[in-house]
């Protein structure tokens, strides 16, 4: 299938979850579908405990938050999206979709528990496969979701799909339904094929992405990734057997990104600024970002940048607002010295500053 394919994120991202081991089973023994080797798996009974699933998922599926930079018309401007991954490793390891965090200069994730944490990009492979890592920091302990063989899949078989659908919130969409087909290849808008892809009538929607597609067993069979455009409910997951070795690759350091530099201040463009700090602060001109927070710890506490300084170079480039802040850091590598100017008390400084990183520390 070609064309009408779009990721199913949120302005960038998702939440999907699996479904817990013992809560379904394989329904009664049948004669297998013509075509095929065995009867389809089958939820338990009529009806599936929807609460009991998410009572015994949710543990293991984060909701996944960036802040990124875009270009627009009117230059750099931060842009924000929201989704999911899921925990595949109890150190805080997630996977998820590569244009989930793509562009990102921020990751956050929020567990089950509601804790609100930073997360690092591991790596990423988006040409060919869609699939990402990041690293919760300074997590233990977590529950994680069980991957299962996609090649033990048929068509027919129940796929159950629990996520932020549209990033609703609170409590999350639960959708079920078939595998409808297997081995799928797609054409994304960027031109990248996309292949090994599970379809599947489970409804999976913007905020889906870089969740899982789960069996009846409650096993992770694939990871959502995208709908067809003008179909009526078809969505594709990447195949969760395709993705095994590239978890492996992008654990031990491989894909396309490893972390991206990191300065660490909020900022804020100066008509957003009370008139009245900006003039106990001396400060009288237009252009600029006005720093509002510094991170201990980070490239910029280490250079001495302060709250209420503002930022109006970086690399010589003239900064006029908070977005080309943003857009002058995440261009350029961890460990990268930048000169940046900027405005204190009324007098203009310049500081060398050692660009820290996003990626896991020693990546």
């Amino acid at each position: 299938m070609t064309g009408g394919i779009a990721g199913a994120g949120v302005a960038a991202l998702v939440l999907l979850a699996a479904v817990a081991s013992g809560l379904v089973g394989r329904g009664e023994a049948g004669e297998p579908s013509p075509g095929f080797a065995r009867p389809a798996l089958q939820l338990d009974g009529e009806a599936l405990d929807i609460q009991g699933v998410i009572d015994a998922v949710q543990p293991g599926v984060v909701s996944i938050t960036v802040e990124g930079v875009s270009p627009t018309n009117l230059g750099p401007q931060l842009v924000s999206g929201a989704g999911s991954g899921m925990v595949i490793g109890s150190d805080g390891l997630v996977l998820t979709n590569a244009h989930v965090i793509e562009g990102a200069r921020s990751i956050g994730v929020m567990l089950a528990d509601g804790r609100a944490l930073p997360a690092d990009l591991v790596g990423s492979i988006s040409t060919t496969s869609d699939v990402a890592l990041i690293q919760i920091r300074d997590v233990t302990g977590l529950d994680t979701v069980t991957l299962g063989e996609s090649s033990a899949m048929q068509v027919g078989d129940d796929a159950v799909a629990v996520g932020n659908a549209l990033n609703l919130g609170a409590s999350p969409t639960v959708t079920t339904g078939i595998i409808s087909a297997l081995n799928r290849s797609v054409s994304e808008p960027n031109g990248a094929t996309l292949e090994n892809l599970i379809q599947t009538d489970a409804a999976i929607n913007p905020g889906n992405s870089g969740g899982p597609l789960v069996n009846a067993l409650g096993e992770v069979i694939g990871v959502n990734t995208a709908v067809a455009g003008g179909a009526q409910n078809i969505g594709f997951a990447l195949s969760i057997d395709s993705v095994k070795p590239l978890i492996e690759e992008l654990r031990a350091g491989g894909g396309e990104a490893r972390g991206g530099a990191f300065l660490g201040i909020s900022s804020a463009d100066l008509d957003n600024v009370n008139p009245q700090v900006l003039d106990r602060l001396g400060i009288d001109r237009t252009d600029g970002a006005f720093v509002v927070e510094v991170q201990p710890g980070t490239a910029a506490d280490a250079a001495g940048l302060a709250p209420g300084d503002v930022i109006v170079d970086i690399g010589g480039e003239p900064v006029e607002d908070a977005a080309q802040v943003g857009a002058a850091i995440v261009s350029r590598e961890p460990g990268e010295e930048v000169e940046i100017r900027f405005v204190r008390d009324g007098e203009e400084q310049e500081v060398t500053v050692t660009l820290g990183s996003r990626g896991i520390e020693g990546g």
